[in-house]
């Protein structure tokens, strides 16, 4: 996809962010009827060819002649429908008695699934996928378009252009040491592909309240009787142990937990975070996603959320920890009590590259927001046998000089 610096944004009703307190109102859930399907006519008035969104550009765009299409004034706050702002939060407990039914994705979708690992993306354009963004596979088998519980809420846009996401994966590729040829050169980087992974975001309140042991190291004299039968004084290290208790509060505030299966998961976490709390959110539009894959969430609500509270159990203990006072300490216990448990599912942006090397996936990923990039990578076992080789005979010369 080519991109094309330009005019602001002809973006979708702007985004009405909470306020940014340490803790947004509880919000019930109720979330509106979908809407009749309406057809849009988003097709570029030059050529006729389809419109994409262009994140360098920060529009909708043709990537055949470059048109692009003029900004947009905001629309005006009053005009969100209720249900849809993108940082409203809805009640969890609720969502797991009753499931809701969400808005409609905004336009025609089609959905197709991997056959080799399982994504199912989703197309609001027309578009047609031959291999996986996620694995290159080219298994892509047809997949039903379920309506689905809940349908994406808010989006953040891709704002890192691909030619600047090119140039980094470029320059980490060549930075490998021991990478196979076919990697080396930029037959990988055709495969570079916008994707919009499913997330969800959770906020809850804890009460929690703690007992443990904190130490103290002392020094302290001893004697003690030596060898050959003396006795002799000698400075001993031990540790005094103290019982001590406390509670504290603490307030979880858009926790993310991945709804994909696509982008592998130690990747995917070491590209976050994305500014799920700030204004860069939008509320969900489709013509932010044309021209680019969606994955379909295949971790649901139910799933995530328990996810997200073993996470939390796990920051909740640490932050017990910390109020102990020493880094000596034992039997830590923790209570905690959680409240308020909210929730809200997002898209969000990432460049992907997906490859397979004598049948093995690997996947190279950046934040289509703020651009940090992580990759996998397989070893040319030639280059590091010969790399051997070659330092064995170089031991042996020196050790031949040496004689």
């Amino acid at each position: 996809m080519t991109e094309t610096p330009g005019v602001s944004p002809p973006l979708p009703d702007s985004p009405r962010p909470a306020a940014s307190g340490p803790e947004p109102a509880e919000v019930a859930i109720d979330f509106p009827a979908p809407d009749q399907a309406v057809e849009v006519n988003r097709n570029c008035p030059e050529c006729g060819a389809h419109l994409v969104w262009m994140a360098g550009a920060q529009t909708l765009g043709c990537s055949y002649c470059g048109t692009l299409l003029p900004a947009e004034p905001a629309s005006d706050p009053q005009a969100v429908p209720p249900g849809f702002e993108a940082h409203l939060e809805h009640d969890l407990a609720e969502a797991l008695r009753h499931p809701p039914t969400g808005r409609d994705w905004g336009d025609a979708r089609r959905e197709v699934q991997c056959d080799s690992c399982g994504a199912v993306s989703i197309f609001v354009d027309g578009r047609v996928a031959q291999r996986c963004d996620f694995c290159d596979s080219p298994k892509v088998l047809t997949h039903e378009a379920h309506g689905d519980a809940i349908t994406p809420q808010s989006v953040l846009p891709f704002r890192v252009a691909e030619a600047a996401v090119r140039d980094q994966f470029r320059t980490w590729i060549a930075s490998l040491w021991f990478a196979p040829n076919a990697l080396k050169g930029d037959a990988a980087l055709d495969r570079l592909h916008g994707v919009y992974l499913p997330y969800w975001t959770f906020d809850a309140r804890v009460s929690a309240t703690w007992s443990a042991e904190s130490g103290r190291m002392v020094s302290r004299q001893v004697r003690r009787q030596s060898a050959d039968g003396k006795w002799q004084m000698a400075v001993e290290q031990t540790v005094v142990w103290t019982p001590v208790s406390g509670a504290f509060e603490h307030f979880f505030d858009d926790e993310l937990v991945p709804g994909s299966e696509g982008l592998h998961r130690g990747l995917l976490r070491r590209i976050e975070p994305f500014p799920t709390t700030t204004s860069a959110l939008q509320v969900y539009d489709a013509d932010y996603v044309r021209g680019w894959t969606v994955e379909r969430y295949r971790i649901d609500l139910r799933q995530a959320q328990g996810i997200n509270h073993q996470d939390m159990e796990i920051k909740v203990r640490g932050l017990a920890s910390a109020r102990v006072g020493s880094p000596l300490q034992r039997n830590l216990q923790v209570a905690a009590q959680y409240s308020g448990r909210t929730f809200k599912h997002i898209l969000v942006p990432v460049w992907l590259v997906g490859y397979r090397y004598h049948g093995k996936a690997y996947q190279i990923a950046a934040n289509g927001w703020t651009g940090a990039m992580a990759g996998e990578r397989p070893w040319s076992w030639v280059k590091i046998a010969l790399a051997v080789v070659l330092a064995l005979i170089v031991v042996a010369i020196g050790l031949a000089f040496q004689r």
